[in-house]
């Protein structure tokens, strides 16, 4: 591509880097943007009541006359989980593989833009091309088929994205990584690479979903009674070798909860996943075959408390339900943050006499370890390096293996969500950052939960709240009623009456001292109000609760 004069080549992350999930990254050349990936990610245990995490996409709303298309690599949910949100702001183009196409759609449709949104689909022979910039696509490995990493093309030079991606020599559907593809990109000369750094600390290589599916086979071998399989609903060569170990061993499939479902369905629809028909079995048959002859592919894997498999655990479940003698397979590892929430969820399921089967032995990652990285590195040969999607840690330990493969310490950036790598005739330095940070999605509100409402719901989960109710004159100002003290979560009433009576005197005598200074605004009132009650309550228990002085006039 041509040279355009006084125009910066800008590369930045809105989410995936420094921490694992809701993935974003620009691409921006002059009045062109090309957005790669829109994902969301699950909330920490802090973020009390929050449903969804995604990226802030105020920067792009400000430049949304630019951005040109969205470029998903992979149909994941830290990938295309947070499109629908994006698009009903900056409705572009979507380009995607076909499986993640298929996927967004129902994603799209239950948000009710899908006939407003433009879907193309690419697959590693594709080119796209815009003012300045020109996207490809490249095959890469990873653990849901139809993965692609991108190259953009632009007037400085080749950025490439790998996307999440491993090496894997035994692909499921034997579908391996285009070595080829990798190689030319490298020969013809990569300015800049942004490669997933999840599994950057650890060594050697990511084993194969082969090897996963020699683990299912056993498993089916020597189950006797019903087998319940937990995994993520997007690990389709994974739910693969479930269906052809059934298949082999004459079991049937019943499918629980709505994402499997789902996912099951229009992978099925689209070719991506084989089975006969006959195999499949309506959850409310279950109880009529053999418990020799029953699959239940089940949500859960990662011990959420509304999924499928928690619910059959608690017996809450409508259709199933955890017995003694199951064999439960829970083929995934913890999301960090979700250990505790997966470990309740294993003990239940031995409580009531299962037999759990879980840990590496039946799950591998769909991310490529240190070796593999090299590999990566070493076929890109790139000017300049940016690691991306992981913690921190993961991102300096691959950028400590991009120094090993021979890139220059000082062509190695790494980056916080928002700060820019700026390019000029290929010579890049770190450049302003933009505004980047994250939206909670709590049910239907977008962004209406901030930082302060999640202090308040972090107040009360931790000491409760005290609503103090009194009713003024409006002549005098002196107390008509009250004051009437409402306890939640902070202390039992009936065994702090002393405590409460004090706390309503020291109401008492504050209100009659704002009186005596002649403070009479309401803001004030309850200033007072909340904070001696708010010293004298801490000074008594060692307790905050959140304090809501309601006065009323009459």
């Amino acid at each position: 591509m041509l040279k355009h004069d006084n125009k910066v080549l800008s590369i930045f992350a809105l989410g995936g880097v420094g921490e694992i999930g809701k993935n974003m990254y620009v691409v921006q050349y002059d009045n062109e943007i090309l957005v790669i990936d829109a994902g969301l990610k699950f909330p920490d245990a802090g973020m009390l009541g929050i449903d969804l995490v995604i990226p802030d996409i105020s920067y792009l709303m400000e430049h949304k006359e630019k951005v040109k298309g969205v470029l998903i690599t992979h149909g994941h949910e830290d990938h295309i989980g947070g499109l629908s949100y994006f698009l009903k702001n900056i409705n572009v183009p979507v380009y995607a593989s076909k499986l993640t196409v298929g996927l967004i759609k129902g994603k799209l449709r239950e948000a009710g833009i899908l006939r407003n949104t433009t879907l193309h689909v690419v697959d590693s022979h594709s080119k796209v091309s815009f003012q300045y910039l020109k996207a490809s696509f490249f095959r890469t490995t990873h653990s849901i088929p139809d993965s692609l990493g991108v190259c953009i093309d632009t007037p400085e030079g080749k950025v490439v994205y790998t996307g999440d991606f491993k090496f894997d020599q035994t692909p499921v559907d034997r579908n391996s990584s285009d070595f080829a593809a990798m190689s030319r990109l490298g020969d013809e000369g990569v300015l800049a690479l942004l490669s997933d750094s999840t599994n950057a600390d650890k060594p050697g290589f990511t084993g194969s979903e082969w090897e996963v599916g020699q683990a299912i086979g056993r498993v089916f071998s020597h189950a006797t009674g019903r087998i319940i399989f937990a995994t993520f609903a997007s690990n389709i060569h994974r739910i693969q070798q479930v269906f052809d170990a059934a298949a082999r061993f004459g079991r049937k499939v019943a499918i629980v909860g709505k994402s499997m479902k789902n996912v099951t369905k229009i992978a099925h629809e689209l070719g991506y996943l084989q089975f006969e028909n006959d195999i499949l079995l309506e959850p409310e048959e279950i109880q009529r075959l053999p418990v020799d002859q029953i699959v239940i592919l089940a949500t859960g894997s990662q011990g959420e408390p509304m999924s499928a498999l928690n619910r059959m655990a608690r017996s809450a479940h409508r259709k199933a339900d955890v017995m003694p003698g199951d064999t439960v397979v829970i083929a995934s590892t913890p999301i960090p943050g979700n250990e505790r929430h997966v470990g309740r969820v294993i003990d239940q399921l031995f409580r009531i006499g299962a037999d759990v089967i879980y840990g590496p032995d039946i799950h591998v990652s769909g991310h490529g370890s240190q070796e593999e990285l090299k590999l990566m590195l070493n076929l890109m040969k790139p000017k300049y390096f940016i690691p991306v999607h992981g913690e921190f840690r993961m991102m300096r330990a691959h950028a400590r293996i991009a120094e090993q493969v021979g890139v220059l310490p000082g062509n190695i950036f790494l980056l916080n969500n928002g700060d820019t790598v700026e390019i000029v005739d290929q010579d890049a330095r770190q450049g302003g950052a933009v505004h980047a940070g994250q939206v909670l999605i709590d049910g239907l509100g977008v962004g209406d939960v901030g930082n302060i409402v999640l202090r308040d719901r972090k107040l009360l989960s931790e000491d409760g709240i005290l609503v103090i109710v009194v009713t003024l004159c409006r002549r005098t100002g002196k107390i008509l009623s009250g004051p009437n003290i409402i306890s939640r979560g902070f202390v039992y009433v009936r065994e702090s009456e002393e405590l409460l009576d004090e706390a309503n005197q020291l109401v008492s005598q504050t209100l009659a001292q704002c009186h005596a200074d002649q403070v009479k605004e309401w803001s004030s009132l309850k200033s007072n109000v909340r904070d001696a009650l708010s010293r004298f309550l801490y000074d008594q228990t060692r307790r905050r609760p959140m304090i809501l002085p309601i006065i009323m006039e009459a």
